[in-house]
């Protein structure tokens, strides 16, 4: 059913036209309970909630999960309007410091949120929830900070942003910002590995949009990977690194 609904959604050329697999991905495990993901086209991901006996159950619930949000999706109240843009902001203020005003000034989060709304419109949340997961990512990893130092504003971030996808060159940008940071503070990455699974695991038995702490999972495994397969990744020149981020922030 879940593909049965993607495939119509390419055939309407809907959502994500350049983008029309279901992956699935199961986790090794030697016995039960199992795990299984589900990535849909444009890149949310889900898992199974339930503790499953077998991979195929496993990969049943994943995808049971997925279909139940990929159909909310398309109720009117999750595509971005107006309106939407209103309440969200509204409940953007109610959650923080800020005030309304703030709205209008890119340079404020508040303002920065709105923008993102604002370019966003008439796009549903799950193609949305991409770009946010950027962003999350950026945030985490520190890459936010450092554009900040550079006097970007906030609004030239997210328009530059905006045009790329999270592929495996982004991926591997983040990786090294995070060999960086072993380098400065040795055993940093597995202690954020650690965290990256646990937020991963919890998340899933909730039922949430799991792109976000999978991707965590996936940059740090990887710089991890790289600072134990490959000598000279371990010990990079301070000035390969830094030439190395700043292509990543471009």
């Amino acid at each position: 059913m879940l593909q049965e609904f993607w495939e119509s959604k390419q055939q309407q050329r809907a959502a994500f036209p350049s983008e029309g697999v279901v992956v699935y991905e199961s986790l090794p495990s030697p016995g039960p309970p199992f795990v299984s993901y589900v990535t849909l086209p444009g890149g949310s991901c889900f898992g199974n909630f339930q503790c499953c006996l077998s991979r195929a159950e496993a990969r049943r619930d994943a995808a049971k999960v997925a279909l139940i949000n990929s159909l909310f999706n398309e109720l009117p109240s999750r595509r971005i309007t107006k309106e939407f843009i209103m309440e969200s902001v509204q409940e953007a203020v109610a959650s923080t410091s800020g005030t309304l005003d703030d709205a209008d000034d890119p340079s404020t989060s508040i303002g920065a949120y709105h923008y993102m709304l604002e370019s966003n419109m008439g796009k549903t949340m799950l193609e949305f929830q991409e770009l946010m997961t950027i962003f999350q990512l950026l945030h985490w990893n520190g890459s936010l900070k450092a554009l900040r130092e550079t006097k970007c504003s906030r609004q030239e971030v997210i328009s530059y942003y905006s045009q790329y996808s999270l592929d495996e060159k982004m991926r591997s940008h983040m990786a090294l910002d995070w060999i960086m940071k072993e380098k400065e503070s040795p055993g940093i990455l597995s202690q954020e590995l650690r965290m990256a699974l646990r937020e991963l695991e919890e998340a899933r038995k909730a039922g949430q949009e799991l792109r976000f702490y999978k991707e965590k999972k996936e940059i740090l495994s990887l710089a991890l990977t790289q600072i134990y397969s490959d000598p000279d990744t371990s010990s990079p020149s301070d000035d390969q690194l830094s030439l190395t981020a700043l292509c990543g922030y471009h």
